[in-house]
């Protein structure tokens, strides 16, 4: 039997508030004994969802709140962020890696959420997106 553990956090969408869900993956990746590469990719991707969440859904409004779950197994982490905005079309996205954006300052959340994960999903019109990363045991 597959034992999952639950924590539910949420905050307004402030910016400085990364730094809630920046504590957390360091307490689960500790629990879970990730290695430094996996460490890398959860912060780095599960810092970008909740940037998103903040500034593109919430639009930095801190009468609105992101909401970030985490459930785990022996086998994977699973993080869901939500937020209150108006959702997105996550399905036409620019390419961040074409020429003409390759200079622009941003696009690149979505792109490198994509690679960092094991399964990427959006739901709920692109207001929820949940992060999947597998867990290795060395």
């Amino acid at each position: 039997m597959i034992e999952m553990k639950e924590q539910t956090i949420s905050f307004p969408a402030k910016a400085e508030n990364v730094r809630i869900v920046e504590n957390l993956i360091d307490e689960i990746c500790e629990q879970h004994k990730i290695n430094e590469d996996h460490y890398g990719n959860i912060l780095i991707a599960l810092t970008e969802a909740v940037n998103n969440a903040i500034h593109h859904g919430n639009k930095a409004d801190p009468k609105k709140t992101v909401v970030v779950s985490f459930e785990s197994s022996s086998e994977e982490i699973c993080f869901v962020v939500k937020d209150q905005g108006e959702g997105f079309d996550h399905k036409n996205l620019p390419d961040p890696t074409s020429a003409e954006n390759i200079e622009n300052p941003n696009g690149r959340g979505i792109f490198l959420m994509k690679h960092l994960t094991d399964n990427l999903e959006f739901t709920d019109n692109g207001r929820e997106v949940s992060l999947k990363f597998k867990l290795f045991v060395n």
